[in-house]
This record gives structure tokens, sequence and C-alpha cells, in this order.
């Protein structure tokens, strides 16, 4: 059964780790704002009825002379994001429209996501209401106080949240009016609020070419990710200037 998805894009954060003069949703990943991969990948979906991009009020300037007429063509709404990740979420939920069955959220920074995780994520969504993409841990993990090792963790059954995260637009609802129940200082991502009412999230496994960006470093990764994939074929025009980008 077809669902009516909208996708929440956040891209609100202060980027204090990454440095640099411009945040880290903004920089250059291979020649497209590191954001905008992610909005042409959803807008591209049939199934996908609305996209806001949560930033912050200080980078609406920029964003709407440098990405305006992008982000007109892939018919997204700019919104603003609050200091934390789920401040950000909550804002952009409350402008989720109503016919929306399923609510997608994903780090805007998040830029080497695929077509094939998306389909996936969001069809055991449809199935099972909460699903996300998530990777195996894989390097050794220490535990450590003062500087010295206190233990070697267990990676066992050990996986590393990512985004596309894909959840029923009643239950994130839910969710998020649970929060005024919850110490804020620990909730890391909106998997972990659904996992507070007590409801099962499915993953679905992907694999460490899902970077996210945190650092400066991390951008020459994520280029040489997307270098190393096949280059997709457009069906029709990327953007409102298309023919100046190839």
């Amino acid at each position: 059964m077809s669902q009516n998805v909208a996708v929440i894009i956040c891209a609100a954060g202060a980027s204090n780790r990454f440095g640099g003069k411009r945040k880290k949703p903004f920089v250059d990943v291979a020649g497209r704002a590191a954001f905008l991969r992610s909005v042409e990948l959803f807008s591209s979906r049939d199934d996908v009825k609305q996209i806001l991009l949560a930033i912050s009020p200080e980078d609406e300037e920029l964003v709407k002379i440098k990405w305006g007429p992008n982000l007109t063509f892939f018919n997204t709404k700019i919104c603003f994001g609050g200091e934390e990740r789920f401040d950000t979420v909550s804002k952009a939920l409350e402008l989720v429209k109503d016919d929306i069955d399923l609510v997608v959220v994903h780090d805007s920074s998040r830029c080497c996501i695929k077509n094939d995780w998306i389909d996936e994520v969001i069809a055991v969504a449809t199935k099972t209401g909460a699903a996300i993409l998530a990777c195996p841990v894989i390097p050794t993990i220490k535990e450590v106080k003062d500087n010295a090792i206190t233990k070697t963790v267990d990676r066992t059954g050990l996986y590393e949240a990512q985004t596309p995260q894909v959840f029923e637009t009643s239950l994130l609802r839910k969710a998020y009016e649970n929060l005024k129940n919850l110490d804020k200082s620990k909730i890391s991502d909106d998997a972990q609020l659904v996992e507070a009412l007590g409801e099962k999230v499915t993953i679905v496994e992907t694999d460490t070419s899902n970077i996210k960006i945190t650092h400066q470093s991390d951008v020459a990764i994520a280029e040489a990710i997307l270098k190393s994939r096949p280059k997709p074929q457009p069906k029709g025009p990327t953007g409102p200037y298309s023919e100046a980008q190839w």
C-alpha cells in the first residue's frame, strides 16, 4: 500500500565540532551542498509529499540566496529548528500535513545515503511502524575512565544508529508528546523517543559508507564514497540550473 511520506531534514545544528567558515550541512561535497544531495534524492520519490528543511534562523539569508531556486524546484519548505535536535524535529513536526502517514527524519550532513536504503527503510516502517538505518559496530570499543581502559566492550549485537529514521506520524507525535517525561540531556535520536514508549523499532542494516559529516576530514571521505559509486542517470532535470551542472 502506498504511503504519503513527509521528510524532515535537520540542518539547524551549530556544527561546533566541524569548524571552518561554513556549517557542515552547507559545505560543498563533490560539487553539491551536503544537505542538497538528500533533498534531491527524496524529492525524486513519488511517495514523498512534503519536504521540510529545518535550519537555524541565522542561516536563512544564506540558504535563500544560494539555494532558494533549488529548494523551490524540489518543492522544499524552509522552517526553523531549535538549539537541540529534538527541538528541531518537534518544530518541524508541527508543520507536517494531516494526510501524511509516515515521517522520515534525516541528518542533513549524511549525504551518502542511497536510494536502495531509503526504499527499504520506508518499506519496513510501513509494515512495522518504526524503522531506522543502522550499521554493525566494527571497531574495538574501549570503556575508559581517567584516560585508562577499564574494559573492552563486547560488540555482539551493537549497532550504530543512522538516518533516515522513519515512523508512523501518529507514533512520532506521541513520542514527542512524551518528551516532557524524559531526561532531555540523554536523548540523541528519534528512535530513542519511540523506544521510551515501549514501542519496537526495527533496523535496516547498512554499512559505514552512510557517513555523517562531523569533522572537516569527513568531507574528503564522503567525496571518495560518492565518487566510488556508479553515477546515477537522472530521469529528468536535477535542478533549475541543471544544464550548468554537467
